[in-house]
């Protein structure tokens, strides 16, 4: 049986990497309206573009870890004005449609971490270590 995830292609890992780079700086530049993007430090994590290059999804984080779920709203919110942006920077066919989503990879580091603490998981590592 194939395998079904494919890794990207060279062409879609750099598109990524400019589409990444160009949010970041406007982002960065205060090239948005809402106040409460402008408000917060957001950090682009990831970018994941389709390989037909029509379909774009774009990772964020925010200094402290608040309103994520406003943020992400308040961004998808202003994906006109960055597809337009992206658009007068990269020479595509077509300017992929664009999805904000929290980056979760965070907060499940954080989970991992905490149950790593936890007296009874650090009882259990201590006992496998004396073995």
């Amino acid at each position: 049986m194939a395998n079904q995830t494919k890794e990207p292609s060279q062409r879609q890992l750099r598109i990524s990497r400019e589409i990444k780079k160009i949010i970041a700086g406007a982002l960065e530049r205060g090239d948005v309206r809402n106040p409460l993007i402008l408000d917060n430090f957001i950090t682009i994590t990831d970018v994941d573009i389709s390989p037909d290059l029509k379909y774009c999804t774009i990772y964020f984080m925010t200094l402290n870890g608040q309103n994520l779920g406003q943020i992400e709203d308040d961004l998808n919110a202003e994906t006109w004005g960055m597809k337009k942006l992206i658009a007068s920077k990269l020479k595509l066919r077509y300017t992929p449609d664009l999805n904000f989503r929290m980056d979760e990879s965070f907060a499940e580091v954080d989970r991992i971490e905490k149950l790593l603490r936890d007296p009874k998981v650090a009882q259990d590592l201590n006992r496998k270590d004396e073995d």
